[in-house]
């Protein structure tokens, strides 16, 4: 199953986690080799999602977020062996759960939006409590 956006209810589940401050989503991004505008222009999936950061980047600041890591995915070592390789692996910090949300319901970023429903075959998109780093794997 391609998984490209969030119901009502999977959305709620992540507005409503009890915690405040900073949040952490970690991006699996997987690219159509052809982007799927409904208009019908063209692109590579890499060039519409590249529109999709263009016309963002300026909202993600205005908000205090950033982008705290990326990476490229070289080789799956645990895990499925097929499906799940990513085109674009990052993580995304943004100061509250609010700053995300106000992110989402922005007129600019859901008009731009078009540019990442076109370009994404399927991604994962994870909530997640900044931590610490530890000295050892578990913590």
């Amino acid at each position: 199953m391609d998984h490209v956006g969030f119901s009502g209810e999977e959305f709620r589940a992540f507005r409503d986690v009890p915690r405040g401050g900073p949040i952490h989503m970690l991006n699996l991004v997987k690219l159509r080799q052809h982007a799927e505008y409904p208009d019908g222009r063209t692109a590579t999936g890499a060039e519409a999602y590249a529109a999709y950061g263009r016309e963002t980047a300026h909202i993600l600041k205005d908000l205090g977020g950033r982008i705290v890591w990326r990476g490229k995915m070289e080789a799956m070592l645990i895990g499925p062996q097929e499906g799940e390789d990513w085109d674009l692996c990052f993580i995304a910090e943004y100061p509250s759960v609010e700053a995300f949300v106000s992110m989402i319901k922005n007129p600019d970023y859901r008009e731009a939006m078009v540019h990442r429903q076109a370009a994404v075959q399927t991604s994962r998109l994870i909530r997640m409590e900044p931590l610490d780093v530890g000295a050892s794997f578990g913590g």
